[in-house]
């Protein structure tokens, strides 16, 4: 590309009128916005076949010996080997050559971690803490900021967690449908989204208020077919598997954008609907949290009713910024419009509550954190240390650097776990794992903090004991 002209000046000045005209186009319509749509269509099915298997579905890769020791199961190599050998019934793994490495599926992986964890020592951590009893823990990552890293710490979690050894559900509510992309989902419209469970919420309400209209001769509002389908539908029927054993997926495309539209329309009608309680009512209802140990929540890059869905039904709430003025004035603006949203449902919610005499209703969030995402130590150190200053425990003490690992996972559409180390330096491959496993490591301080609370005063209470105190 030319950046400059013959006698020096910047490529802005001496621009020819006739030159540029040759160069313009014809006018756009509405029509072309299908054909550019078409042609990126056409790129991304080619991009993504990179990654995809002969069926058209994505395959993860194995993970080797020396991958597992170092970062799945804690034990030396060679011990790993000699269990092995001791246990022929357990995946022995494949190689191309005799002496070579072996590789394992992580179907296989989560296989020997079950074994470690039933015959190992005691002392090791093979599985990860979760105590019983307890529902499964939503994290929703959100900021209507876009480019902060968003999706892509949403993904990492969510990998971070299945290799770790939970069972995770990844929620797509974004309608670019980005993280669907990365798993590998195939959704066709709206009914295969979290668009039904959010109709069902609303029918389900529209059902119970007919009835109190009947029981006062008042006439009922009809039910429609959209709202007669999604009483039909259940979690179930939208979850579908990825290429990830432990990792299952609600998907998201454009259609969804649809709610955003039609939420309004179903609140004006049905005024004491609890819209904001749609999402985790459902997933309530259909034993989601029973199924799984986290849920991750993908929100859209601005607060609307999927965001509040997704912010309302969260327990833990992660906000990824960049260290920037810019990304740091935005997400004080985030939290801005957070306060004034959830304040003003409190304040409608319990005026109403305080006139019947029940007992008034707040949000709550077991942890609240930002993230610094893309970080350069080299350039952004100062700003970061002034943000950690500002907000304190609020802000995650571990930056996310940027490192070509993580630029070359995104190129591929996959994740950092996805990629194989053998197509990097193997340093590369490390120091570009060390940032995100940091990330997950602070995130697993919050989850198991917060389980291990709830868990004293779930032992308080069955023994009849005050609540511990915080």
């Amino acid at each position: 590309m030319r950046t400059g002209t013959h006698d020096g000046l910047p490529p802005y000045f001496n621009i020819t009128p006739d030159d540029a005209l040759a160069e313009l186009g014809d006018p756009t319509t509405t029509g072309d916005f299908s054909d550019i749509a078409e042609a990126c269509a056409r790129g991304r099915a080619d991009l993504a076949s990179r990654g995809l298997q002969e069926d058209g579905h994505k395959k993860l890769r194995m993970f080797s010996t020396w991958e597992i020791t170092r970062y799945l199961i804690p034990v030396a190599p060679a011990h790993f080997r000699r269990v092995l050998k001791a246990n022929p019934d357990l995946p022995q793994g494949r190689s191309d050559t005799t002496a070579g490495a072996k590789w394992f599926t992580l179907d296989e992986v989560l296989r020997l971690r079950a074994h470690f964890a039933s015959e190992g020592s005691k002392a090791k951590e093979y599985l990860p803490y979760r105590p019983k009893g307890l529902p499964a823990k939503m994290v929703a990552v959100a900021n209507f900021k876009g480019g902060v890293g968003k999706t892509s710490t949403c993904a990492h979690l969510a990998m971070s967690a299945a290799l770790d050894g939970y069972k995770v559900l990844v929620i797509d509510l974004d309608s670019q449908g980005s993280m669907t992309s990365i798993f590998g989902g195939q959704v066709k419209d709206e009914w295969q989204t979290v668009f039904p469970l959010l109709a069902r919420h609303y029918a389900t309400h529209l059902q119970q208020d007919n009835q109190r209209r009947l029981d006062r001769g008042d006439t009922p509002h009809p039910i429609d077919d959209t709202l007669s389908e999604a009483l039909k539908t259940r979690s179930a029927d939208l979850i579908q598997s990825t290429h990830w054993p432990n990792i299952d997926l609600i998907g998201a495309q454009l259609n969804l954008y649809w709610a955003e539209f039609q939420i309004p329309v179903w609140r004006m009608q049905g005024r004491s609907w609890k819209l904001w309680d749609a999402l985790s009512d459902t997933l309530a209802q259909d034993g989601v949290l029973d199924d799984y140990d986290i849920v991750f929540l993908d929100t859209p890059p601005a607060l609307g009713y999927l965001t509040i869905n997704g912010l309302a039904a969260s327990d833990i709430l992660l906000v990824p910024m960049g260290a920037s003025f810019l990304e740091f004035d935005s997400t004080g603006r985030f939290f801005d419009m957070l306060h004034s949203t959830f304040q003003s449902i409190e304040d409608g919610e319990n005026m109403a509550a305080r006139a019947l005499g029940r007992s008034e209703m707040a949000f709550e969030w077991d942890a609240v954190r930002t993230l610094i995402t893309r970080y350069d130590g080299s350039q952004q150190a100062e700003l970061a240390g002034l943000m950690q200053a500002y907000l304190g425990r609020t802000l995650s003490p571990h930056w996310q650097g940027y490192t070509a690992l993580i630029g070359q996972a995104g190129e591929q559409v996959s994740g950092i776990y996805e990629a194989d180390y053998r197509d990097f330096n193997r340093e590369t491959y490390v120091r570009g794992r060390e940032t995100f496993d940091a990330t997950y490591a602070a995130f697993k301080r919050l989850l198991i903090g917060i389980w291990r609370r709830e868990d004293l005063a779930q032992q308080a209470d069955a023994a009849g004991e005050p609540e511990v105190a915080q």
